[in-house]
C-alpha cells in the first residue's frame, strides 16, 4: 500500500509540470495582448475539509492516520482542490514544493520556521497598485475588494496601504493567463488560481491571479477575489502557509466571505510588524489645572540622549536640554513641544549614526528625523529584540564600528544598526560592564566616548578603554548636569 501510494504522489507531482503540448502553446499564442514579463506568486480551491492545509503527501498521511484504506480516484477533493501556487510550508521529509524551491523560487531555501520571511519588509507603510482586472468585474469594483482586502491586515497591524494610479508602487497586482513571465504559467480554470512574492526577493510586492477563474465577490457561484486577495498580499508581506485550521494561510481555498484572520494568522503578521496601536488621547486638562514638572534635584529620569550634540532628560512627559552644560532657557518643556507624537513617560531613546532619534515605550518604538516622525509605532519584535519595556538604550563605540545596546533588568542585547537587527541570539548579564549595577533606568554616550549609566538619582560614568566604571561613582545627577546643591543629598 505504501508503495502504491508513492507511485501515485510522484505521478501526480510529473503531471503538475507544465508540459510543452500544442494546446498549450496555441493558448498562449492567441493571447497577444498579455506581455510575456509580469511579476507576481499563488493559492487553489478547496472544499471544506477541517485539515484541508496540506501538500499531497501530507495528505496521504492524513488518510492514513484516518484510516481510510483506499486511494482516493483522480477527481476527488483531496486531489483537486484549487490552491495557492506559493510552495507550502517546508515538510521535514522533504515534498514536491520544496524540491521546486529550492530550485530558486524563493531565494534557494526556506527556514524551518512559520513564516517564509522572518524579517518582512523593513517598512510599514505600502503603495499598491492594480495592472489589470478580471473579465467579471470592472476597475471600480476590485479597487473596493482591495481596499478591504489590506484592511484586514492593517487592522491588527501598524501596516498602512494607500492604492495609487501608476508609477512605482510596493505591491503590484494583475491578473495574467498561462505563462506569463515568471516561469511559474496558470493552468486555466480551477487548479492555481493566483501567486505572490515574498520580501526580499527579486519580485517582492508582485501579485497575480489568474485571469482565466471565474471571479466573484460574496458568493460561492466561483472563486471569491477578497478571500485570494487577503492570501496572497499575506504573502507579500511575509508569510507562509499555514496548517493551522481556519488560517487565511492555507494553501487550500474554501469559500468563506468575508475572510477573518485566525489566530495563528494574527500571531504570525504581529511577530513581523508589531501590534496595531490605538493612540490614547492625553486628558484634556481643565484651565484650572496646573501641570508641575519633576523637580531634577530630587527625581530620576525615565531616558537620557546625546542629540545633535546635546544633552536632553526624559521624565513624565517633560524634556530638559544641556548645552555645553548649561540648562537652556525654557526647560523643563514638554517633550511632545519637539517631537509631536512621542508617548508619555518613554522607555529609552538614542541618536544613531544618521542624526535619528528613536524612542521606545512598552513594546512599540518611533523613529524622528529631528522633529519630524518617520516611523511608528512599529514592534520592537522587528528588530528581532525578544523582550518589551526595555529600561535604556545606548549607542556605543565608535564610527562605523557602533552598536547599540538595550537593557532590561540584569540582562542586555546588542542590535546592529547596518542590518537592523539584533545580533546577539541569546542575552547577556551586566557582569560584562564590570561596576554597573542591574535595572539602570536610562543610559548615554558623551562626546569623549565615556557611556554613563543612570539609576534613582545616581549614575555611573564608565571608561571605555579599562572596560570598567571609573573610581568615584555613583555621583548624584542632580548635582553633576543640574547644578544642585549638595546638602539636598546628604
Amino acid at each position: 500500500m505504501t508503495t502504491l501510494l508513492l507511485v501515485l504522489s510522484c505521478a501526480l507531482c510529473v503531471h503538475s509540470l507544465p508540459l510543452g503540448d500544442d494546446r498549450n502553446s496555441r493558448r498562449y499564442k492567441d493571447l497577444t495582448a498579455w506581455p510575456e514579463k509580469i511579476h507576481h506568486y499563488a493559492l487553489t480551491k478547496r472544499e471544506r475539509l477541517p485539515h484541508a492545509q496540506n501538500t499531497l503527501k501530507e495528505d496521504v498521511e492524513i488518510k492514513r492516520w484516518q484510516h481510510h484504506p483506499a486511494v482516493p480516484k483522480n477527481g476527488s477533493d483531496v486531489w483537486n482542490r484549487p490552491r495557492c501556487g506559493v510552495p507550502d510550508y517546508p515538510s521535514k521529509q522533504g515534498s514536491f514544493y520544496n524540491v521546486v524551491q529550492r530550485g530558486g523560487l524563493h531565494g534557494g531555501r526556506y527556514r524551518g520556521k512559520r513564516f517564509a520571511s522572518v524579517k518582512g519588509w523593513n517598512k510599514t507603510s505600502f503603495t499598491y497598485k492594480i495592472l489589470r482586472t478580471p473579465g467579471q468585474m470592472n476597475l471600480e469594483k476590485v479597487r473596493e475588494v482591495f481596499q478591504d482586502a489590506v484592511q484586514v491586515w492593517s487592522h491588527v497591524t501598524p501596516l498602512t496601504f494607500t492604492e495609487v494610479p501608476g508609477g512605482h508602487s510596493d505591491i503590484t497586482i494583475d491578473f495574467v493567463r498561462y505563462e506569463h513571465g515568471d516561469k511559474l504559467p496558470f493552468d486555466g480554470p480551477g487548479g492555481i488560481l493566483a501567486h505572490a512574492f515574498f520580501p526580499r526577493t527579486h519580485r517582492q510586492g508582485e501579485v497575480h491571479f489568474d485571469y482565466d477563474e471565474y471571479w466573484t465577490l460574496g458568493n460561492s457561484m466561483g472563486t471569491d477575489l477578497l478571500q485570494v486577495a487577503v492570501h496572497e498580499l499575506g504573502h507579500t508581506l511575509g508569510l507562509q502557509h499555514s496548517r493551522a485550521p481556519g488560517s487565511v494561510m492555507s494553501p487550500f481555498y474554501t469559500y468563506s466571505y468575508p475572510p477573518q484572520l485566525s489566530k495563528d494568522d494574527e500571531r504570525s503578521i504581529q511577530a513581523l510588524y508589531g501590534v496595531k496601536v490605538i493612540q490614547e488621547k492625553e486628558p484634556e486638562l481643565d484651565t484650572n489645572d496646573i501641570m508641575i514638572a519633576p523637580n531634577a534635584c530630587n527625581t530620576d529620569f525615565d531616558a537620557v540622549s546625546m542629540i545633535r550634540g546635546e544633552l536632553f532628560f526624559f521624565k513624565s512627559g517633560y524634556v530638559w536640554r544641556i548645552r555645553d552644560g548649561r540648562l537652556q532657557d525654557g526647560y523643563p518643556a514638554l517633550a511632545s513641544r519637539h517631537w509631536q507624537g512621542i508617548p508619555y513617560n518613554i522607555d529609552a531613546a538614542y541618536e544613531d549614526t544618521s542624526g535619528n532619534i528613536w524612542f521606545f515605550k512598552g513594546q512599540n518604538y518611533w523613529v524622528y528625523d529631528a522633529e519630524k516622525q518617520i516611523s511608528g509605532p512599529d514592534s520592537v519584535q522587528r528588530l528581532g529584540l525578544p523582550v518589551s519595556d526595555i529600561q535604556a538604550a545606548l549607542m556605543w563605540g565608535e564610527d562605523k564600528t557602533q552598536k547599540v545596546y538595550f537593557f532590561k533588568g540584569e540582562n542586555y542585547w546588542r542590535f546592529n544598526p547596518q542590518e537592523n537587527w539584533v545580533d546577539m541570539s541569546y542575552a547577556r548579564t551586566m557582569v560584562d560592564w564590570r561596576g554597573i549595577p542591574n535595572d539602570i533606568d536610562a543610559a548615554f554616550q558623551d562626546r569623549y566616548g565615556f557611556a554613563h549609566f543612570l539609576k534613582g538619582r545616581q549614575y555611573w560614568k564608565f571608561d571605555p578603554v579599562g572596560v570598567r566604571a571609573l573610581e568615584g561613582y555613583p555621583r548624584y545627577i542632580g548635582m553633576d548636569f543640574f547644578n544642585c546643591a549638595a546638602y539636598k543629598y546628604q
